[in-house]
């Protein structure tokens, strides 16, 4: 209301009646929008369809409570008095609010680049805002890295170099690292990974959008799965792109002390001693582990966040930061867990040559070895600082990413 007011400080009648047409003329449009069958009411089933346009399916009980708060006759319909009333003073002005709380927000960097893209609407995109939200995250991602980037190198250490007859610890590698190369040889690798958000949060975004209209049985109207699939070709494309840099982080943040001078000249010996097809090395098993990851991710995120609406939303659907966290990092979690041996052996097929004297293996014949050698936690070496670090990032990232927003002027 008050970005109406003049310099006189004061709230006059006029003002007020200007607020209260424009923002009617706002509702009246979103009603106009949601009574599908232009009965001057909303109902149960209109309100499921609306949400559903915009890509977000929900049963029909909650479509029937959030008719309930705004129905204040108990007809089971809203019309239009009541929706006015409803929403005059509360400025939610559409029910992208409500979606927008639930966004499943891809700001939490959990370092694995395997979620699907953020969703941005029409408004958003005409606006210019996705490009500012896209580099408030891609700052949060790469403050977050920083941040957690012994423990990731720890992770790649121990997928490559534990097993039963060479057991690190936590405090043992930590030790061994300091002892080789001093408290810096802990970023080693970040650099690279850091540079890589960039590029990849690009062409993820542009792949996503075109991969959305390609898909849609509808134009503009996109269902979870397509928008799965979506996300998933989107996220396959942009590791395609940068999958050189993957292999590049890997054999940096491995070095020995002096055994790269800096990124070109890691990436001058590799191609010299092992050629072009050494930076695809450990591409399909990244590639198979962003099926599992993203499905598993959403399918949870999507489960935790009915189980909320349904248990818990009382007076609002806004949950809070603190569950939105809880929820993407329980369901990345998930993610993480049923992926991790696909990204073990990633992360093992990249690092091969550099272990001076390994054999040369296929992705099958690796995983056969690690079961026939270690068992079935063998699959699973470096999970402990992979998860220490989950929190860590999580925190770090909504913190820099709020703000970044409100640094770039973008409003809640």
């Amino acid at each position: 209301i008050f970005s109406y007011q003049d310099k006189d400080d004061g709230l006059d009648f006029m003002e007020f009646s200007k607020y209260l047409k424009e923002h009617e003329k706002k509702l009246q449009l979103t009603f106009k929008s949601l009574d599908k069958n232009n009965d001057g009411k909303i109902d149960i089933m209109e309100i499921k369809q609306s949400l559903a346009d915009l890509g977000l399916d929900i049963s029909k009980e909650d479509a029937q409570k959030i008719l309930q708060s705004i129905d204040a006759d108990g007809t089971m319909t809203v019309d239009w008095n009541e929706w006015r009333e409803h929403f005059l003073f509360n400025p939610a002005t559409n029910l992208q609010e409500i979606i927008r709380y639930w966004k499943h927000s891809t700001v939490l960097d959990i370092g694995d680049s395997l979620t699907i893209p953020d969703e941005f609407t029409e408004e958003e995109k005409t606006t210019g805002l996705w490009w500012k939200q896209l580099s408030a995250g891609a700052m949060a991602g790469a403050v977050s890295r920083t941040g957690t980037a012994p423990l990731d190198r720890m992770k790649v250490f121990m997928q490559v170099h534990a097993s039963k007859s060479n057991k690190i610890s936590l405090v043992g590698g930590f030790k061994q690292m300091l002892k080789e190369g001093g408290p810096t040889s802990l970023w080693r690798g970040n650099g690279i990974n850091v540079l890589k958000i960039a590029p990849e949060t690009a062409i993820k975004f542009m792949a996503y959008e075109k991969y959305k209209k390609m898909l849609a049985s509808e134009p503009g109207k996109i269902r979870t799965h397509e928008r799965f699939m979506a996300g998933s070709l989107a996220g396959a494309t942009a590791q395609t792109a940068i999958y050189p840099m993957e292999v590049l982080k890997t054999r940096l943040t491995l070095r020995k002390t002096g055994q790269y001078s800096g990124m070109f000249d890691c990436t001058k010996k590799i191609l010299k001693n092992e050629g072009l097809k050494a930076f695809y090395k450990g591409y399909v098993p990244n590639i198979l582990g962003i099926i599992p990851y993203a499905g598993i991710d959403l399918a949870v995120y999507e489960s935790l966040k009915n189980l909320w609406l349904s248990h818990y939303a009382k007076d609002t659907a806004n949950p809070g930061v603190l569950v939105l966290l809880g929820c993407g990092t329980i369901s990345s979690t998930c993610g993480q867990l049923a992926s991790y041996p696909l990204a073990l052996i990633r992360t093992r097929m990249q690092a091969q040559a550099s272990l001076e004297g390994s054999e040369q293996l296929p992705m099958n014949l690796m995983v056969k070895k690690i079961l026939e050698k270690e068992g079935f936690f063998g699959l699973y070496r470096g999970i402990l600082p992979n998860f220490m670090k989950v929190l860590p990032a999580v925190s770090i990232s909504y913190v820099v990413y709020e703000y970044m927003r409100s640094g770039l002027g973008i409003q809640k």
